[in-house]
């Protein structure tokens, strides 16, 4: 297929070199030309704009940071939307609002076009090595249309609903159940540092009761303190917190976990963890227990 690949973030490289190796024309375009040149020697065409990477494509996928750059490259005056020929897929892999994938569906479909919502779980290095989970949604017709795209970047395709913002809500929930194990964690290794035992010794049990990649990966991260450089900014988790309990109060579901983690991430940006990875939420907790200043 031809496909545009709009976003080259450290999530977005790995997936469009995915694409590339996968055997697909891929057409890229990111604001920063130097990481759109680094694919250039493996095959990638480098586009001027949106519009220009989205000319004659069959698909267009955008991997961006949050609702605003997303309305930007869909609907700016060179975006996704002025170019994408009619019946083409628009595949936002960003993770954003429920409520702006709503819309995103609605103006795709006024232009004749068609959109899925395919979220993904895993941090750049899964990315880069083909391992992530999509979460894709949207009429089966289109889903199946592009299975060959989610099996080129990850190791799985779970599919949500008809409806692309189902993608959206598994997302979010799916983000903050990792938020709500990091907020575990700090709190659980606070207490043991206070109590004199390794934290790595608790990692070690906790590894054999759940066996788990994410606790293990995470759970280093925060046992170590290891949190920079970034696989995934703190400031990204408060925007996924912010937008997970904009849904919750859709649906009139309370998530008052939720509510704790967001006002934790919060914190931390106050205290200069904005680029830090947000696993350092356990800065946070440990500050509250009087082990860090």
């Amino acid at each position: 297929m031809r496909v545009a690949f709009i976003g080259l973030g450290r999530m977005g490289s790995g997936m469009a070199r995915n694409l590339l190796r996968a055997g697909h024309q891929v057409d890229v375009f990111n604001r920063s030309a130097e990481k759109a040149e680094a694919l250039a020697s493996e095959g990638a065409r480098i586009a001027g704009s949106p519009a220009d990477a989205c000319r004659d494509c069959h698909a267009a996928i955008t991997m961006l940071a949050d609702d605003a750059a997303v309305e930007s490259v869909v609907f700016g005056s060179r975006g996704v939307a002025s170019t994408l020929e009619q019946d083409a897929v628009h595949i936002s892999s960003s993770t954003i609002s429920t409520a702006l994938a709503r819309r995103l569906d609605v103006e795709h479909l006024k232009r004749g076009q068609r959109y899925l919502s395919a979220p993904v779980f895993g941090r750049p290095e899964a990315a880069e090595s083909k391992k992530l989970i999509v979460v894709a949604a949207g009429p089966d017709e289109t889903v199946e249309r592009c299975d060959a795209l989610f099996d080129a970047i990850g190791r799985q395709t779970f599919v949500a609903g008809r409806e692309p913002w189902q993608a959206n809500a598994v997302k979010l929930c799916g983000n903050f159940m990792i938020a709500a194990m990091l907020e575990a964690f700090g709190e659980a290794f606070a207490t043991l540092r206070k109590g004199a035992i390794d934290p790595h010794l608790f990692l070690n049990v906790m590894n054999t009761l759940f066996a788990s990649p994410v606790y293990a990966n995470y759970g280093r991260i925060v046992a170590d303190r290891e949190f920079e450089p970034a696989g995934f900014a703190l400031k990204l988790g408060l925007k996924d917190a912010r937008l997970v309990l904009a849904a919750a109060e859709e649906c009139e579901s309370p998530m008052p976990l939720a509510s704790l983690i967001h006002d934790h991430l919060l914190a931390g940006m106050a205290q200069g963890q904005a680029e830090m990875d947000w696993s350092s939420v356990a800065k946070v907790v440990a500050r509250n227990s009087g082990l860090e200043g």
